[in-house]
């Protein structure tokens, strides 16, 4: 492992929390307390913590020039992995060892100054990175350029929008040149334009004999960028291989989770004060699902009382885990007044436009402004071949995963050519 630029072996990351128990009576408080006082009193007769590992036993290594694509579950342990690397935080057990200048962009503001204007955070960025001024003058225009911030570039940070903020955060951290880059799920935040010139620019990075270490949900970004892949799951490596493999591996592992009643679902985000119970696809006749026709989404839910201010989302993905589209109820305009504390929230999309394959959904609920509950690939579903325009055909899958219906028609193309000839003659 000596002659690679980043090796770890044996890394582990503990954080220490301390359990949190909700009880809804007085006399159930007492008794929950008292139980859970039992059990977690040391022998000092203090309360003991309870040990999280973010990460356990994670070894591997990347040479000089690749680029490695990390993937995997919303807490797997991508995150706190890129901070060790990055020397953000330390590890508690195990070693890492990097060797070259790093780059890394991890969330959101990482690294800058909110009073600073975006000028000073490129120069004292560059500073942290060991550029000299002379380097950092000479990659300016550059950065600016590609991050699209010129008019506000003056302006301070704090005042900057989360898109402004990771386009000049990108362009300092790819423009600057580190020999390592670290680039975490942030790209999210940018425009689609935005994502492909970063692709891009990781791809020149690379090129020039530089190594990336890239975590993502878009596996489809992940596998056109990267060489080889890591697969993450509860803070362990599961698989190491070829990027295909390694998304295939992951894929199936989903697949596998989504069989879990949702009720049932342990990865999921949010408050609690709603939460899905059951997610079910069909067609409006409650058969296949079909290529252009009518499709349902229903999803089983239960909560603490009448929701109120309620937003829910569907975002449906393509096979890669790809975005598609989004379904919402703040974008369709439709209030939800008659949900009730326990029932069934339907959503109904006429004429799917989607391609034969398999699908997966995200499902979302948000109660008052705040995240009630969040689950990735809640569901999959298949989508079957049918004779949506009357001809027999469909389009070929690498022309996309859309299938629009639509219709042609001609018209004055022999009016237009007599108007053309009478007006040369006159």
């Amino acid at each position: 492992m000596t002659d690679a630029a980043i090796s770890a072996e044996g890394l582990g990351k503990r954080y220490r929390i301390r359990e949190r128990v909700q009880a809804t009576t007085l006399a159930e408080s007492a008794r929950t307390g008292l139980a859970v006082a039992a059990r977690r009193v040391s022998k000092r007769g203090r309360l003991e913590r309870k040990d999280f590992w973010a990460l356990r036993d994670v070894s591997f290594q990347v040479d000089a020039g690749e680029i490695l694509g990390v993937i995997g579950r919303n807490g797997a342990g991508k995150s706190s992995l890129l901070k060790i690397l990055a020397r953000i935080t330390e590890p508690t057990e195990g070693t890492a060892l990097v060797r070259g200048r790093v780059g890394s962009l991890l969330e959101v503001g990482t690294g800058f100054h909110p009073e600073l204007s975006g000028r000073d955070n490129v120069y004292l960025n560059g500073a942290i990175l060991g550029m000299r001024r002379s380097e950092i003058v000479r990659k300016f225009d550059e950065i600016v350029e590609f991050s699209g911030v010129e008019q506000f570039i003056d302006v301070p940070v704090k005042r900057f929008s989360s898109g402004m903020h990771v386009r000049l955060a990108f362009a300092v951290a790819a423009f600057l040149e580190p020999e390592i880059l670290l680039v975490d799920e942030v790209l999210s935040v940018g425009d689609q334009a935005f994502q492909e010139r970063c692709l891009g620019r990781m791809h020149e990075v690379t090129r020039d004999g530089r190594t990336v270490i890239f975590v993502s949900h878009n596996l489809a970004a992940v596998q056109s960028l990267c060489d080889r892949g890591l697969l993450l799951d509860g803070g362990r490596i599961v698989f190491e291989g070829t990027v295909g493999d390694t998304i295939e591996h992951y894929l199936t592992s989903i697949a596998t989770t989504s069989q879990v009643s949702v009720r049932e679902r342990k990865d999921r985000r949010g408050t609690g004060a709603l939460r899905f119970t059951d997610v079910a696809v069909t067609s409006s006749e409650a058969g296949p699902v079909l290529v252009g026709g009518d499709a349902e989404i229903a999803l089983g839910y239960e909560s603490d009382a009448k929701p109120k201010h309620l937003f829910v989302s569907i975002a449906v993905a393509g096979p890669l885990g790809e975005p598609l589209f989004l379904c919402s109820n703040e974008l369709s305009g439709d209030d939800l007044a008659d949900a009730t504390a326990v029932g069934t929230f339907r959503c109904t999309i006429p004429k799917l436009p989607l391609q034969p394959g398999r699908y997966s959904l995200n499902v979302f609920a948000q109660l008052n402004g705040v995240i009630a509950d969040w689950i990735e690939h809640a569901a999959f579903f298949e989508v079957i071949d049918s004779d949506v325009f009357g001809t027999g055909r469909l389009p070929p899958s690498s022309h996309g995963p859309l299938v629009l219906q639509h219709s042609w028609s001609a018209e004055g193309a022999e009016r237009d050519a007599a108007t053309r000839a009478s007006a040369s003659h006159g």
